[in-house]
């Protein structure tokens, strides 16, 4: 069957395949679990929207419109640290019961746990211990939700609770390098976020609940979170100082205006959430599970995949540049200034979205796609393990979305796929590198070999299921995977490594200049 043909009987299918009718069953079916606030009912009628969709944009365009107020009347100028936690913390609580009702004690139940555990044991163990507490928890949260409501993407309690996953684990390891470690044994993240004093009952609980992150993050990193309550973070980010005379230096604190940045995120947020609604019932991801998918020609499955994979990632754009914005319009997220004298306002940003359409490589595209938990991983597992370091990153990743086979699927071969791409830049790139053709050449097909491995290994964390997914790779041959196999195995014998004229910087300390652990943008 021609590509032409293929994308004909795609478009039918969308529209006339009975597992179409069984998905709406389901999405109703899912509704009738929705623990939420049923108050915009008639909204949800009226715009044909989902009620979890409508809490969950209602939320974000109130805290939107609230930030705002960290910047006025909540100033650190204006009101004390205590005022800032607590309007924080009680904001966030509001939410998380308007958008999930009773299923919220768990956003409560997590961290009061994690903090028992933060103030009763020995720092030198505290964050293992945390770690598996959590890590627990979530999982009892995660089974929970596949028993009785598989497969679903209503709005739950699981969303804010891996947030909250990440940030008791991270402030738990800070800690533990804080206490336990001396400041020149640490570098990168780790001596960035070293913490060396435990937090109190309200920093804790503000820190876990504020309201700008807790829907849809980012992670908010405790050092960060804390300096945007006392209003230094302006300070340690711009690095500006004026000096009064030749005894004298004061610091100066800049405060640029958000203003700009917040426009253009909610701008291409709800364009994305424009082209979320028209295009994704258009490339719905069940259709893999049709007989008739799996008798396309692999190209006609490859271009499916790549078209119906991007076209998904718009609900993450809209929901991580929306929640951006609401970090930057009450003041957290200033990152310095640009060459040309430009606030950057992207320190908590999730996503950068050309940095990741456009990556030349595999290890670009990760390093700019949720970007807070890339740096989370680090903190907790990548930088702290000596042996097989990318292995356990990606398992620890794994665990913490859940139990989907779909998800493991994805991560199995992105390890792999991650593998196979070192050898092919140590073994291959220099011989493209002699010449400004060449390397052109040579991007060029890295760029679109990158676009369809993602495509190839990330649908099964769209579709969820094992089976379905297994065959479509069986159709395909498994074509990458044993691609990538092959040039895993067989690059180092045929293509020798060209001996460096200068040695290279294992990854883990080409980035310790950058506090956040993040390539710089």
């Amino acid at each position: 069957m021609e590509v032409e043909s293929g994308v004909k009987w795609i478009r039918r299918v969308a529209v006339q395949s009975p597992s179409r009718l069984s998905d709406a069953a389901a999405a109703a079916a899912s509704m009738e679990l929705y623990d939420g606030s049923r108050l915009f009912s008639w909204l949800a009628e009226l715009s044909g929207l989902p009620i979890d969709q409508v809490n969950f944009l209602i939320t974000q365009f109130l805290a939107l419109a609230l930030a705002p107020l960290f910047r006025g009347r909540l100033h650190p100028k204006r009101v004390g640290a205590a005022a800032r936690h607590g309007v924080a913390l009680a904001l966030g609580l509001f939410f998380g019961y308007f958008c999930f009702g009773a299923q919220a004690i768990h956003l409560a139940g997590l961290p009061a746990v994690c903090y028992v555990v933060i103030r009763v044991m020995d720092p030198k163990i505290m964050q293992i211990a945390v770690l598996s507490v959590a890590l627990f928890y979530l999982s009892c949260i995660h089974l929970h939700r596949q028993i009785y409501d598989y497969g679903s993407y209503t709005l739950d309690i699981t969303g804010p609770l891996m947030v909250i996953t990440q940030k008791v684990t991270s402030l738990a390891f800070s800690l533990h390098d804080g206490l336990t470690q001396k400041e020149e044994d640490l570098v990168g993240v780790r001596k960035y976020h070293a913490l060396r004093k435990m937090p109190s009952v309200l920093e804790y609980f503000a820190y876990m609940f504020h309201f700008q992150a807790l829907m849809a993050g980012p992670i908010i990193f405790y050092r960060d979170y804390i300096e945007f309550i006392h209003g230094t973070n302006f300070l340690t980010h711009s690095g500006t100082n004026i000096r009064i005379d030749d005894h004298v230096e004061k610091e100066m604190v800049l405060e640029p205006s958000p203003l700009l940045a917040v426009m253009r995120k909610v701008g291409a947020s709800l364009v994305y959430a424009l082209l979320l609604t028209q295009y994704v019932p258009v490339f719905p991801i069940r259709i893999i599970k049709e007989p008739e998918f799996l008798e396309l020609d692999v190209p006609s499955k490859m271009l499916f995949l790549m078209v119906a994979t991007a076209v998904h990632r718009f609900k993450y754009y809209h929901a991580w540049l929306l929640a951006d914005a609401i970090c930057n319009a009450s003041g957290l997220g200033f990152n310095g200034y640009a060459e040309d004298g430009t606030p950057r306002w992207d320190l908590h940003s999730n996503i950068n979205i050309l940095g990741f359409e456009c990556g030349l490589n595999l290890r670009d595209c990760i390093e700019q796609w949720n970007k807070g938990t890339n740096c989370w991983l680090r903190l907790v597992v990548y930088d702290r393990i000596k042996n097989n370091a990318t292995v356990l990153t990606y398992a620890l990743s794994a665990f913490w979305h859940g139990f989907y086979p779909g998800y493991y699927l994805t991560f199995a071969s992105g390890a792999l796929f991650t593998f196979t791409a070192r050898k092919v830049r140590r073994h291959v790139r220099p011989f493209f590198t002699k010449s400004v053709t060449l390397k052109a050449f040579y991007d060029l097909v890295t760029f679109w070999t990158t676009r369809v491995t993602m495509a190839y290994i990330t649908f099964s964390f769209i579709l969820l299921e094992f089976t379905p997914s297994v065959r479509c790779y069986l159709s395909m041959y498994l074509y990458l995977h044993l691609l990538a196999v092959l040039a895993f195995v067989g690059l180092p014998h045929l293509l020798p490594q060209p001996p460096q004229t200068k040695p290279k910087l294992n990854d883990k300390f080409k980035k310790a200049s950058n506090p956040n652990g993040l390539k710089a943008e």
